[in-house]
Order: C-alpha cells, then sequence, then structure tokens
C-alpha cells in the first residue's frame, strides 16, 4: 500500500534523479518541463496555488517511491499529471491504480471538483489500462500529437465524472 503527502523541496533531488532523458521527462510531465529537469522548474512548478503534488510513499518500508499531482484548470476539473513510480523495484505491483485511486478521493472529496481528467500516451498501455480499471474512458475529442526527438507521439485525453467514480 501506499500514501501520498505533499511533495516538499526536499524531494526535488530524488525526482530529478529519476528523469534520465528527455523522452521519460517527456513521458512524465508531457511538454511543462524541459530536460534536464531542474530545481528552478519544480520551484516554479510548486509555486502555482493551483498545483497540488504530492510523494507517493510506500507504506511498509516509509520510501519515496514516487510523486504525482493534481492540477485545478480554470473550471474546476481535476487534471491528474506528472504521475511516476520512480523506484523501479516497485513498478508493474498495481501501486499506479492506488495512486490514481487517492487522486481521484482528493479531488473530488478534498477539492470538490465534479469531474477529472489526465493525458497519457497511447503507447503506454500499462498506464492506459491502469486508468481504466480506475473508471477513466476516452474522450475522443481531445486527442492530439506531441513531438518528441522527432518523432510523433499521440496523447489520449482519459476523464471521469465524480458521479461514475467508485469511492
Amino acid at each position: 500500500m501506499i500514501k501520498l503527502e505533499p511533495f516538499e523541496k526536499a524531494n526535488f533531488h530524488q525526482l530529478i534523479s529519476w528523469i534520465d532523458n528527455e523522452e521519460h521527462l517527456m513521458q512524465f510531465s508531457g511538454p511543462a518541463y524541459t530536460f534536464p529537469l531542474t530545481n528552478q522548474q519544480l520551484l516554479l512548478n510548486s509555486e502555482d496555488k493551483n498545483k497540488f503534488s504530492y510523494k507517493v510513499i510506500e507504506s511498509a518500508t516509509h520510501l519515496v517511491i514516487g510523486d504525482a499531482e493534481i492540477h485545478l484548470n480554470t473550471k474546476n476539473i481535476a487534471i491528474l499529471c506528472r504521475i511516476i513510480i520512480g523506484e523501479k523495484n516497485f513498478r508493474k505491483q498495481g501501486l499506479g491504480q492506488e495512486i490514481v485511486k487517492q487522486l481521484l478521493h482528493i479531488s473530488f472529496i478534498g477539492l470538490a471538483c465534479k469531474k477529472a481528467e489526465l493525458n497519457v500516451y497511447d503507447w503506454n498501455t500499462d498506464a492506459i489500462r491502469c486508468y481504466k480499471k480506475a473508471g477513466f474512458t476516452l474522450n475522443q475529442l481531445k486527442t492530439r500529437k506531441q513531438v518528441v526527438n522527432n518523432k510523433t507521439w499521440t496523447v489520449l485525453n482519459m476523464n471521469i465524472d465524480k458521479n461514475k467514480w467508485k469511492n
């Protein structure tokens, strides 16, 4: 199991260490950051009052194993973003789904949002499967392209309404 706690400046170095190339950064953050990821970029992000950043802590070991964020847009929609299990030995254990469940609880209960959405690259099938298990559905109207290192990636948008969410 995991728990989410506020992301702090003390966690910057660890997050930066998990991002080792431009493609990995783009997978994690979309175009929000530029490679290499720096303390300054993270500091600017942390100053945005519409962004709620969390470190992911594995309960048994108390290790910080990942990060996640909620961004409230102007329509009070929770955008789940920058979800990463940085510690490789904790991947593929279903922890991503637990992170998403907790982010949705914060979004719908704590922040009183009526809808949540996220973006994911079409080749990231593990993430798409995770989001579908959490109740997200594809929004075909918000698909777009992103060029990364001369490759074109397709960005899919997924969403869930509070009334369809299973707490």
